[in-house]
């Protein structure tokens, strides 16, 4: 029959043998408990990694019965992760200041930060068992255990180091991502409010703009009515006002006749006058309908004579009161219907202005073609002040002044349109100069 040593394997002969055993089974009943120690800090994520790793350190130095038990990251991996490396010291405190720890444990953390590290767990020349954490087959850090003096290490003890330095590994990665996932969702949160303010204030802008388009869109409106209200006001003034003024002045004078010439002689006098009243308010009706007319019909080239010719009419108009000289000098050159129009409304007012409030006998009208523009000036002998009219041409300008003198700021007025500039200086003469200077290309451009 077998005896108990051939049934059990163990020759209890020897009591060596049976010593080896028990210690065998004593460090696996500890491995094993490890392991369940291990696996209850597993299911309890929520509290984040360091519960876990404090358990592998306190298994490690337990199941090693250690002096210090240290677990500790390479100096590059995980570089958000803190603290760095947790130790556990012979009365099982958790320490995660290095100048607490022994001599040859801050050498262990040093030696791991270096990241000369071994590929599997084994015991260096101090004593120490060094398990590295691996990650993708790279080490990112390692547990490191100074078990007693006396205690042999085993095969089963440096594959148990083995696995919780790698359970650690795992749980450190697994932290790190969570972190950077909360840090992601904390940024996504911030982009995702910061776009939507940005939403809001395109909003408000885009409001904005519409409602600015909108006011610019009146704006335009209006200052178009404007400025046709200030061409129908020019062209009435410059045309029908002049005409019916004139027409007022004749009637004026033949009322001093019949108040105070002779009953028998007054006919032959009056008739004529009444006459020449008559013929005046006659072509203020036509040059009412023609601005009216032209009011709604655009003026060809054809329909108007050239710039010359047109201030010859405006000049022949004025000759009966006032001896009215015209000179052209240069080449003329075509400006354009309405530049050629605008000049022409300018000398008449100008010459009406000088029959009507100048007291002057004479009057020049003088038309210059320049390489780069053109001048007219209409010059008289006559009484007008140049300071007195330019201030008045300010006032009219700001509002101020009332509607009789809207006919020198109109002379202005038509001269910059066309790009060019309008003065009033005192004349050779002893009288008043206004000159209206257009430059050739603006008129050009701007008269046809």
């Amino acid at each position: 029959m077998p005896d108990l040593a051939a049934l059990t394997g163990v020759r209890s002969g020897k009591q060596t043998y049976y010593n080896a055993y028990q210690r065998s089974n004593e460090r696996l009943q500890r491995t094993v408990a490890a392991m369940d120690s291990i696996s209850g800090a597993l299911v309890h994520p929520v509290e984040g990694p360091r519960p876990l790793l404090e358990k592998i350190v306190r298994v490690a130095s337990h199941h090693l019965d250690a002096r210090w038990a240290v677990l500790a990251l390479t100096a590059h991996a995980l570089p958000s992760t803190r603290p760095r490396f947790l130790a556990l010291d012979a009365v099982g405190v958790v320490l995660d200041d290095i100048a607490e720890l022994p001599d040859d444990a801050r050498e262990a953390i040093r030696e791991v930060a270096s990241g000369v590290l071994p590929v599997r767990a084994t015991q260096n020349v101090v004593g120490a068992v060094v398990a590295p954490m691996l990650l993708d087959g790279h080490a990112i850090g390692a547990l490191a255990v100074a078990p007693r003096g006396d205690l042999p290490l085993e095969t089963p003890d440096l594959s148990a180091l083995h696995i919780l330095a790698n359970l650690a590994a795992v749980s450190l990665h697994t932290g790190d991502l969570y972190r950077t996932g909360l840090a992601q969702q904390r940024r996504a949160h911030q982009l995702f409010d910061e776009v939507s303010e940005q939403a809001r204030l395109l909003s408000v802008r885009n409001e904005e703009l519409r409602a600015a388009e909108q006011r610019l869109r009146v704006a335009d409106q209006r200052e178009l009515i404007d400025s046709e209200r200030r061409r129908i006001a020019l062209e009435l003034h410059d045309s029908v006002a002049q005409t019916v003024l004139t027409a007022g002045l004749v009637l004026e004078v033949v009322r001093g006749d019949l108040a105070s010439g002779p009953p028998g002689g007054r006919d032959g006098q009056v008739l004529p006058e009444l006459d020449r009243a008559r013929d005046l308010m006659s072509t203020a009706t036509e040059q009412l309908r023609s601005v009216i007319y032209a009011l709604h019909h655009e003026r060809t080239a054809e329909d108007v004579a050239s710039l010359p010719e047109l201030l010859a009419e405006v000049a022949s108009q004025h000759r009966p009161h006032l001896a009215v000289r015209l000179r052209v000098e240069g080449s003329p050159v075509p400006l354009g219907t309405a530049a050629e129009h605008a000049l022409a409304r300018t000398a008449g007012e100008a010459l009406f202005n000088v029959a009507m409030h100048a007291g002057a006998r004479k009057a020049l009208v003088r038309l210059r073609y320049l390489a780069d523009g053109v001048v007219l000036r209409v010059s008289d002998d006559g009484n007008g002040e140049p300071a007195a009219m330019r201030r008045t041409v300010r006032l009219a300008r700001r509002g101020t002044a009332d509607g009789r003198h809207r006919g020198l700021v109109g002379m202005a007025l038509r001269a910059e349109a066309l790009g060019g500039t309008f003065s009033i200086r005192r004349s050779r003469a002893g009288g008043v100069a206004v000159e209206s200077r257009i430059p050739l290309t603006s008129a050009t451009t701007r008269g046809g």
